[in-house]
């Protein structure tokens, strides 16, 4: 979803360094944290806090940075050229879709409900019961509860984390150029496809 679907990274560096600034500890710039997404808030946040998990302020940093991401969620927060019209165009021709991110599961599901609406039959996000990517289980639960097949499932994403998460699952990856990585990142992950305009997404399917 981030990098990928919406550009969350104005919002997300926001709350960082609200979190960040209540405990005096130095902000962070917006590239910063781009580079930094991909596996979670709590490694986020284990890498800007200083000392990471060893710091004692760790816990209620992150807990500070949650809630102040939960009630500033789309201040900025977009989705990006093109996208809605892929989705459009996607369930228009029936096909089903499914996010799976390593963002917590609320914020998740409150951005896919709020930005996606009907397009979007099934969210899922990181919760205590399940593996986050690049473990598979998010994309194997996905696929339960579309009832589809892995044969018949592509899986878009726009970092290295997506990149190995397909390949976990055993289905095809196609990296986005727009996101939070560059070509290069998904090039060298192994990438099955890599794409820059959203709709080249249909040729692919079309394709396969």
């Amino acid at each position: 979803m981030d990098g990928t679907l919406l550009n969350t990274l104005e919002d997300l560096t926001d709350s960082v360094n609200y979190a960040l600034g209540l405990y005096g500890y130095q902000k962070r710039s917006i590239e910063e944290v781009r580079r930094f997404l991909g596996n979670g808030v709590g490694k986020l946040m284990e890498i800007v806090v200083p000392d990471g998990l060893n710091n004692p302020l760790y816990k209620k940093c992150l807990e500070s940075f949650k809630n102040h991401y939960s009630d500033n969620i789309r201040n900025k927060t977009m989705p990006y050229k093109g996208i809605m019209e892929l989705i459009q165009q996607l369930k228009k021709e029936n096909y089903k879709i499914a996010v799976v991110s390593n963002k917590f599961d609320k914020a998740v599901k409150e951005l896919v409900r709020d930005f996606f609406g009907e397009y979007i039959q099934v969210a899922i996000g990181e919760a205590e019961n399940i593996s986050r990517k690049p473990a598979p289980d998010t994309v194997f639960k996905a696929l339960e509860e579309l009832q589809s097949l892995r044969e018949k499932t592509i899986y878009v994403g726009d970092s290295e984390v997506d990149v190995k998460t397909a390949k976990n699952a055993g289905i095809k990856c196609v990296g986005v150029t727009w996101g939070f990585r560059d070509r290069d990142v998904l090039e060298k992950e192994g990438a099955d496809y890599i794409i820059d305009e959203s709709m080249e997404l249909m040729e692919i399917i079309d394709s396969v």
